[in-house]
């Protein structure tokens, strides 16, 4: 153990978890891996370890365990909170608190994802529901719907959009500049429909916040998600959405559209492409398989 000028390993387990939280720029991710932590770190309290200096693998594998039988956690939450420990262990590694991480080799549980059972809106429905955010008395709703359901934008990228961040033009398209998840600069270009969009929300202010709710205050979440709700059922969409649906749309409805994957992981910025692939509705779908178009290919040069 290093840092030996700390009075006891608790102060270094304090200084450590600190430390690693001071990492995300982000609050909401703070305060999730803080409450992951907590659990772990509680859990070593009731077994009589101290996180830094007894814990070893086999811990960290039991602390799953209990997690699975004792907590009632599903696989995904499992896996993200083992992930947490395994990143807070790796961290403290490197920073010499402690010799090894305990965490390098855990086996964490299989996590399988199907973004295509989430509930988007078809074509129609998108329609639907973009047409219900135009002619409300609020320009603001049709904004955050154009926001979601057409750029693609997280609620929470949506709420924090200022005026000045699509005031500026780029290889001739009017664009939309912002700061995405994990600190990531994103540009957007927009389209004409987006724009009148914009600007009606705007409506002739040329600094602040673009969404604003009726207290003049900037749009949050919450009401986002209220907004969200209420034009659904305007749009005559009776399943329950939320505003990570919109999101869902845009990708989906590009897939939908033919636009080539590589192009929709871009537009809805996503490292991996098996992020955007999670998503694609008709990826099932055998009249699309690729062997079609290999048996055309071959045939042609027998």
């Amino acid at each position: 153990m290093q840092h030996a000028t700390l009075a006891t390993p608790h102060d270094t387990t304090y200084l450590a978890v600190a430390g690693f939280l001071a990492r995300y720029s982000n609050e909401g991710t703070r305060k999730l891996y803080e409450l992951d932590l907590r659990i772990f770190t509680d859990w070593c309290r009731a077994k009589g370890l101290r996180p830094l200096v007894d814990v070893q693998r086999v811990h960290v594998e039991l602390f799953g365990r209990h997690l699975e039988v004792e907590r009632g956690n599903g696989p995904s939450s499992v896996a993200h909170r083992l992930g947490v420990i395994q990143n807070f262990y790796a961290v403290c590694e490197e920073d010499g608190i402690i010799d090894k991480s305990p965490a390098t080799r855990i086996r964490l549980p299989k996590v399988w994802q199907d973004e295509s059972k989430t509930l988007g809106l078809d074509r129609l429905e998108l329609g639907a529901f973009l047409a219900a955010a135009r002619v409300h008395p609020d320009p603001t709703r049709w904004a955050l719907a154009t926001l979601m359901g057409m750029l693609g934008l997280r609620v929470s990228e949506a709420c924090a959009v200022q005026i000045e961040d699509y005031a500026h033009e780029q290889q001739g398209h009017r664009v939309l500049r912002l700061v995405g998840k994990g600190g990531k600069p994103a540009t957007l270009p927009l389209p004409v429909p987006v724009l009148r969009a914009l600007d009606a929300a705007a409506a002739g202010r040329t600094r602040g916040p673009l969404l604003r709710r009726a207290d003049g205050e900037q749009l949050d979440r919450r009401t986002a998600d209220r907004w969200v709700k209420a034009l659904a059922k305007r749009a005559g969409i009776e399943k329950r959405i939320s505003p990570h649906s919109l999101r869902h749309s845009m990708i989906t409805n590009a897939l939908d559209a033919g636009v080539p994957l590589r192009d929709v992981q871009i537009a809805a910025r996503h490292s991996d492409p098996r992020t955007t692939t999670r998503y694609d509705r008709n990826r099932g779908n055998l009249d699309r398989h690729a062997v079609h178009t290999l048996a055309a290919y071959v045939a042609g040069g027998a």
